[in-house]
């Protein structure tokens, strides 16, 4: 049994009176894989007392719901998150219940299949030599004398600290579109990196310097306090001062801007090459600091934070997310490419969560052309939207 709070909810997220607060609320109490098994029930309840009753026939069943959703949409003519909330109740929030259901519900035996770009993570060392690194495999990273300086564990790469090292060193990680992995640096801190990402940093940091990497793409760190050695990110002509631990930074090239989302202590902003004093911009926890590459503005807002760390875990979670952002973050984590030539629909916003780990992207393209009536289509092995 859930929580009297979330059961409330939960009632509201079924009867289509759930705010977005509630939404986050769920959410994150979705997280929880004992919370999932719940949900799970609660999901299956509705649908046996909304569309089964007295009819055990999973055939008539599904016809009842698609009949439903067909009648929904000829009374708008916008895509919208209420609509599928109203009927599908499979949890927008997260996608991966949607695959219990789909299995039970829809009978899908589509026979279009796309199969994702299999690039390989790839590490650059110090005298331009590239190795490559297998996901979940484990190897050795040497230095110019043969000396280990980092170990791979699994989807982690480790480096090793030397405290007498007196030259800057740097590698460069780079992560595919459709994969992500993690890098402890040489002084504790921990860097995730997510799918096309890439970044350069030291080996080794240097006593009495700051500690200072350099990112392209999207990263959350996880930084070793040491008031001596400031940690810097540069992204691009962005630079972000740490004066805490938490936070994440996107900054992907084909952006408009770049991103700073603070989730414990506190860092600054500032434009690459303007003096540092009287040019940053702080956060505080809790807030998105965006940098417009184009305007070279700062400007700041509060956020739920767990929705910009959420690919962490394997979740894309969109609020009120154009159709066109959505599709570029679906090439990135899916390594795949998408043509939308549908361009009204491009400007549309959409709510959802999809659990990338678990959710195959013709498992997302579905939900999309049962729910949204989003025809699409297989072509040389890239998907159309029509």
């Amino acid at each position: 049994m859930a929580p009297k709070e979330i059961e409330i909810i939960i009632v509201k997220y079924f009867s289509q009176s759930a705010n977005m607060d509630d939404l986050d609320i769920l959410n994150k109490w979705i997280e929880d894989p004992e919370n999932q098994l719940i949900f799970q029930e609660y999901v299956k309840t509705h649908f046996a007392i909304t569309l089964a009753m007295n009819e055990p026939d999973i055939k008539t069943v599904r016809k009842a719901l698609l009949k439903e959703i067909r009648r929904e949409k000829k009374k708008s003519k916008k895509y919208n998150l209420r609509s599928f909330m109203k009927y599908a109740a499979i949890a927008i929030l997260f996608l991966g219940i949607g695959a219990v259901l789909q299995k039970n519900i829809f009978d899908n035996n589509t026979k279009e299949i796309i199969v994702p770009k299999k690039d390989e993570i790839t590490l650059k060392l110090g005298n331009g030599n590239i190795k490559v690194i297998a996901a979940d495999g484990t190897s050795k990273v040497y230095d110019a004398n043969g000396k280990v300086v980092g170990e791979q564990k699994g989807k982690e790469l480790v480096y090793a600290n030397d405290p007498n090292a007196t030259k800057l060193v740097y590698n460069t990680l780079s992560i595919p579109n459709g994969k992500r992995f993690n890098i402890t640096l040489s002084d504790g801190t921990l860097v995730y990196l997510n799918a096309g990402s890439s970044m350069t940093y030291p080996v080794q940091f240097i006593k009495n310097q700051n500690r200072k990497i350099f990112l392209t793409g999207e990263a959350y760190f996880d930084v070793t306090h040491d008031k001596k050695h400031p940690f810097i990110v540069n992204a691009n002509k962005l630079d972000v001062q740490v004066y805490g631990t938490k936070f994440n930074v996107s900054n992907y090239n084909e952006d408009n801007a770049t991103d700073v989302v603070l989730v414990e202590g506190s860092v600054s902003m500032r434009q690459s090459g303007l003096l540092k004093n009287k040019n940053e911009f702080f956060l505080t926890p809790g807030y998105k600091g965006t940098f417009s590459k184009e305007k070279k503005t700062i400007s700041n807002e509060k956020v739920n934070t767990s929705l910009y760390t959420s690919w962490m875990n394997g979740n894309l979670v969109f609020r009120q997310e154009s159709f066109a952002n959505i599709i570029k973050k679906l090439e990135r984590h899916y390594n795949v490419t998408i043509i939308n030539n549908n361009r009204s629909l491009a400007n549309e916003t959409f709510n959802a969560t999809i659990e990338t780990d678990n959710e195959s992207i013709i498992q997302v393209f579905n939900y999309f052309k049962k729910v949204y009536q989003i025809d699409y289509s297989i072509v040389e092995n890239k998907i159309i939207i029509n």
